[in-house]
């Protein structure tokens, strides 16, 4: 807020008091408006992300050597393809390259996880409008049912944490036909899923993603961190750590740190294949908690932020018929999957709704 001094125009020629003035509330109103285009800048969504349907699309690479290669650096160019209701066939230059560490590898899935890269101005009025580098979900490998179905349980697992809260990362769901440009391989159609960027995250939150190394359980929100320490519960994960990354990777492992305008840093999950929830076949448990499967839960919260697990589990209760919502209404599932995650689910709120069950399993087991 600007402050005048009154007094002192006093000395001044009425003219320049006037100006002066004038010159003032059209700096005030600039701001203002900067502030309000700012704001409505970053309230502006995703359209990728404005609904939760199906989306439709083909992807014409070179797979053939990026299978071989599965660099992680280097982008080979190739096209997205998809059919939009108003405009009809829309057709985007896009790079492509393999992402990731664990399912990169070939003795584990047969077709990595990939990152596309938009070019920005061929985008315009597209979903992709504002899709710069973007996180492929893939099936791992081809012609499973279970590998398709675990693309299908992986974004459920992303889906239910929206359910719980808006702070984290949103999802779209993908049926996909891949074309080798190469001429090497046939047409293969697969789920996948696409994981909306960090830019579109910290826009979304009005935030900024910090690149350190670690940080500390007290710097975190504690209402959100309790929050999604029993989601990793519900969902049986023990692959993350809300403080501390893996070697080589920025804080923190399976999560994003990021810094809010106001308030605590918030520390948002990712990457849900380790789960029981998932079951992937590849999946297995740390060595070091010494279960013997992932489906086996094992609480991993801070008992710092025990004084908010009681809000926490009722707010689980109450969005109870949400998360099953959110499983039923997956038409993809089979019948056989869509149990199996019922009945996980039916467990876990077994367990919250159990004084002793909860004592024993969450409330005591916290770290």
């Amino acid at each position: 807020m600007l402050d005048f001094d009154l007094s002192a125009s006093q000395s001044i020629p009425t003219m320049s008091v006037l100006r002066f003035a004038t010159f003032c509330l059209f700096a005030v109103m600039s701001s203002l408006s900067a502030a309000s285009a700012d704001g409505q800048k970053r309230a502006k969504p995703n359209p990728l992300f404005a609904d939760n349907s199906l989306l439709e699309i083909t992807i014409t690479a070179p797979l053939s050597t990026l299978m071989r290669e599965r660099s992680s650096e280097e982008y080979l160019m190739g096209q997205l393809s998809y059919d939009d209701e108003e405009s009809g066939a829309v057709m985007l230059d896009v790079g492509i390259r393999a992402r990731g560490r664990f399912r990169r590898e070939r003795d584990v899935c047969s077709f990595t996880p990939l990152r596309l890269n938009f070019k920005r101005e061929t985008t315009r009025k597209t979903l992709f409008t504002r899709t710069d580098k973007i996180k492929l979900v893939t099936h791992c490998r081809d012609k499973s049912e279970r590998y398709a179905q675990g693309v299908l349980r992986e974004y459920l697992a992303y889906r239910i944490l929206n359910t719980m809260t808006d702070k984290s990362f949103r999802v779209r769901l993908l049926r996909i036909t891949y074309v080798d440009s190469e001429g090497k391989k046939g047409d293969r159609v697969n789920f996948g899923f696409l994981i909306e960027p960090d830019d579109d995250l910290v826009k979304r939150l009005d935030a900024k993603v910090l690149d350190i190394g670690s940080t500390t359980i007290d710097t975190l929100d504690g209402r959100h961190t309790n929050m999604t320490s029993v989601f990793q519960y519900l969902i049986g994960n023990t692959d993350f750590s809300p403080i501390q990354a893996a070697e080589g990777e920025s804080c923190c492992h399976n999560h994003v740190l990021i810094a809010p305008e106001n308030g605590a840093l918030l520390s948002i999950p990712y990457d849900f294949d380790m789960s029981g929830f998932v079951n992937a076949a590849y999946a297995a448990p740390n060595p070091r908690f010494r279960l013997r499967s992932v489906r086996i839960r094992l609480y991993r919260g801070r008992c710092a932020n025990n004084e908010y697990l009681d809000n926490t589990l009722q707010v689980y209760r109450e969005r109870r018929q949400d998360i099953y919502q959110v499983v039923n209404e997956l038409v993809h599932l089979t019948d056989k999957t869509r149990k199996q995650l019922i009945l996980y689910i039916d467990d876990f709120y077994a367990t919250i709704d159990s004084p002793k069950r909860q004592e024993s399993r969450i409330r005591k087991s916290c770290i």
